[in-house]
């Protein structure tokens, strides 16, 4: 009989994914933590972080967080990081939508391309904004008026990163894109 070996790195994983999971159910943003991501976005930008739901405004205000502990104050890059899954706020992705995709992106990525695929029907809207939320939110900043690099951010921050990042862009979406993993 072949006994199926655990992975360490699965397990925390799946202890992370279920902490963040229940934690998604009561999020809750303070006033003071709306106006630490207002005094860094511009008019737009605001509207679209205060569109987002109360989860990814928590991640996103966790990940600046973590970007700022770094010592980075690229305003680019903090702008980013606010907005870089306001185009998840296209629809209403559940926790239970979520933690969906994540199983289904570590054991069976098939699947989620299947429920991913366009034109989807409503039952299906959630994978596929899920899947489409970095371009939908990089439009939006764009039509919000947000700079080219921080769109550029926005749209690019679920690519697989460059294994040696190459220049300011590569490195600044090298950053967001670590914060983002950890948070």
């Amino acid at each position: 009989m072949v006994i199926p070996t655990i992975s360490w790195s699965l397990v925390s994983q799946a202890s992370y994914r279920v902490r963040q999971f229940f934690s998604s159910l009561l999020a809750r943003v303070s006033q003071q933590d709306l106006c630490q991501a207002e005094a860094r976005l511009g008019s737009g930008a605001r509207q679209l972080f205060r569109q987002m739901p109360p989860a990814e405004q928590r991640h996103a205000l966790a990940v600046l967080r973590a970007l700022e502990l770094a010592g980075q104050t690229h305003p680019a890059l903090l702008t980013a990081a606010l907005l870089h899954d306001v185009g998840k706020s296209a629809t209403w992705l559940t926790p239970i939508h979520k933690a969906i995709i994540v199983l289904l992106g570590h054991f069976w990525p098939v699947a989620l391309d299947w429920l991913a695929r366009q034109p989807a029907p409503a039952w299906r809207r959630p994978f596929a904004i899920h899947r489409r939320h970095p371009e939908l939110g990089a439009q939006w900043a764009e039509r919000a008026g947000c700079d080219p690099v921080s769109i550029e951010l926005i749209r690019r921050h679920q690519e697989p990163p460059a294994a040696q990042p190459q220049g300011e862009f590569e490195q600044l979406l090298a950053k967001l894109q670590a914060a983002d993993k950890n948070h």
